[in-house]
């Protein structure tokens, strides 16, 4: 009689890396058409240029690794890291700033610390960082909302194609005409003239709680992740850190003097705040494991975005507070190990 082995695993996983990929792209969608709808179609072309740098690259590196790249291309890690740096960067963004946020975080912060489930820092924070500190110009050409700006000279579908391409714009068309300062820079440049938050937020461009359009992207944005949350693809301690971490101190210092710190709403609908909790901070390869610790690490980023956005040097700190949260979280997983049941017994018998 001939017995029939099978190897381990013997069960076959509910999900798998490919499927909660999926997941994520698909929470995604309703906030790149809000981004589509109030700041026009560049963030379509920045998707475009980054999946395509994305896929490349992890198909390199794989083929130098001699790995299997069908398997890579086809768990989506790549394409998550595309539309993420996607979002962080300015709908008018030149290709080349693109593919370069692209390649180094999917080649260097990526697979030369081993690839999918060995990456140290979160690949498109990674990359994002380097074409900030490289190319800070380029990153400052934010669209306006298509609401609140009179003034404002939308670029038409074949000039934002023109830029992302070449990187200039018509000869009709300034830099000043076709964008204009975020609500971060707005609230962070008014504040550092004496200029209380209250006047500061009577500009057109703002909105009930962040500024107009942003906040909208945020809702959706928001949306996608609870969404993420009710499927059980991402846990809610980060979140919940993050979120608490940037409004206790926001929320203090406002109760103190409203005149010279922004509310806690506006800080919450602005920037990146809601892609950070919902999808950036939550990366279940750097991010911390243990319950306990997921909460001290989601609340260390969204008070280092507070602090960098209150008295740092960029109006958005994001990217900064999780690639530093990234370097503590195997600290973090250390001190926050659950206590494995029975274990303190065994130890006292054995010394009986």
């Amino acid at each position: 009689m001939e017995f029939q082995r099978h190897d381990a695993p013997f069960f076959t996983p509910r999900t798998d890396v490919a499927s909660i990929m999926r997941q994520v792209l698909y929470a995604l969608i309703p906030a790149v058409l809000a981004h589509v709808w109030f700041f026009g179609p560049g963030i379509l072309f920045n998707l475009i240029i980054a999946a395509l740098f994305c896929l490349a690259g992890e198909a390199a590196m794989m083929k130098i690794r001699r790995r299997p790249v069908q398997a890579a291309l086809a768990d989506y890690s790549a394409m998550v890291t595309a539309a993420i740096i996607a979002f962080a960067l300015p709908s008018l963004t030149p290709w080349w700033v693109t593919a370069t946020a692209s390649l180094f975080g999917i080649v260097v912060a990526k697979h030369l610390y081993g690839g999918l489930g060995f990456n140290v820092f979160n690949p498109a924070m990674a990359g994002y960082v380097v074409v900030l500190i490289a190319f800070p110009m380029d990153l400052n050409l934010w669209t306006a909302p298509r609401m609140g700006d009179i003034d404002y000279q939308y670029p038409t579908l074949l000039e934002t194609i023109r830029y992302t391409l070449t990187g200039v714009l018509p000869s009709d068309l300034g830099f000043d005409a076709v964008s204009r300062a975020t609500p971060l820079d707005q609230v962070k440049s008014g504040l550092s003239n004496m200029r209380t938050f209250d006047e500061i937020h009577n500009n057109p461009m703002m909105g009930h709680f962040g500024g107009r359009g942003w906040e909208w992207v945020s809702n959706f944005v928001a949306l996608g992740g609870i969404w993420l949350l009710l499927k059980k693809i991402i846990r809610w301690q980060i979140p919940l850190g993050v979120l608490a971490g940037l409004l206790i101190p926001s929320g203090f210092l406002y109760w103190v003097d409203a005149g010279v710190h922004a509310s806690p709403g506006f800080y919450l609908f602005s920037g990146a705040t809601m892609l950070c909790a919902f999808f950036v901070a939550t990366d279940p390869v750097s991010a911390a494991t243990s319950p306990k610790g997921r909460l001290i690490y989601g609340f260390g980023i969204g008070f280092m975005i507070y602090a960098v956005r209150r008295w740092g040097s960029y109006a958005d700190g994001v990217a900064f507070a999780v690639l530093l949260m990234n370097l503590a979280t195997p600290a973090i997983d250390y001190l926050t190990r659950p206590r494995i049941v029975g274990h303190r017994k065994l130890e006292k018998w054995r010394q009986e």
